[in-house]
């Protein structure tokens, strides 16, 4: 009878501590559960819903990106303008194409490279410029961030591909290259259906990345703008050297018949 008598004691002891147990496990996983939600939620992108696990926020300031890209900008196209002047016979149009031909390109390889061969950019403890770059352009359109498919493909082929043909379009300018207008024309082409699938993807997908209208006119809008009237204007430009030179050649054998 005792020893019935001590485990009944004993009983009600082991079931709170059980439940003591459970209810600190309980706790404890809510409260993982809660900060891993955290991590993946707070971020000032759109759609807030967007998972962005181990997210570090951006470091430096807007000015600070804007200045050092700016600066980065102007020092190139001022080296290639001074490069160009060189060569002999180059006209200040072909000077000012060098200087979108090597910034464009460099533009694809490094600031885009980066993007497409850097897919957890946005987790970097000590993050890099041109991922606070990303994060910042971010802003205008989310789908960088989070990793869309149909952006890091066109980007992937801009910056594998088009990047260095930027670059041999530039030296074929300066060396006064047969195919130059052809390469420009092709390499224009090329920009333009990827600014076109750019923005389509967007509007397909609801066109609602931008974290304000002001990201969006500024970032999404606006920077990418260059690239749909500038290859449009070369385009033209080269289109019509093109049929100018096949027009002269076949005047020159008609005189010859």
């Amino acid at each position: 009878g005792d020893t019935q008598t001590s485990r009944l004691n004993r009983r009600p002891s082991e079931v709170d501590f059980l439940l003591r147990r459970c209810s600190q496990f309980l706790l404890w996983n809510s409260g993982k559960m809660a900060g891993i939600q955290a991590s993946e939620s707070i971020h000032p992108f759109i759609p807030k819903d967007l998972i962005l696990p181990d997210y570090v926020p951006i470091i430096l300031s807007q000015s600070t990106i804007l200045a050092v890209y700016g600066c980065a900008s102007f020092l190139v196209v001022s080296f290639i303008w001074i490069l160009a002047g060189r060569f002999p016979k180059i006209s200040k149009l072909d000077k000012t194409l060098m200087c979108w031909w090597v910034f464009t390109g460099l533009t694809h390889i490094i600031l885009e490279g980066y993007f497409v061969f850097t897919p957890e950019f946005f987790k970097q403890k000590n993050p890099t410029y041109l991922a606070e770059v990303w994060k910042e352009y971010s802003k205008g359109d989310s789908r960088y961030v989070g990793r869309d498919s149909a952006v890091v493909a066109v980007e992937g082929i801009t910056a594998v591909l088009e990047g260095p043909a930027c670059l041999l379009a530039a030296y074929a300018i300066a060396t006064r290259k047969s195919y130059s207008h052809l390469l420009q024309i092709a390499i224009s082409l090329g920009q333009l259906y990827g600014t076109v699938v750019y923005f389509v993807t967007s509007l397909l997908d609801g066109d609602d990345f931008a974290a304000s209208p002001l990201y969006y006119y500024a970032y999404y809008i606006f920077a990418n703008s260059f690239w749909v009237w500038i290859p449009s204007l070369i385009v033209i430009r080269s289109w019509k050297t093109i049929c100018a030179a096949v027009r002269t050649q076949e005047q020159k054998k008609s005189k010859t018949r």
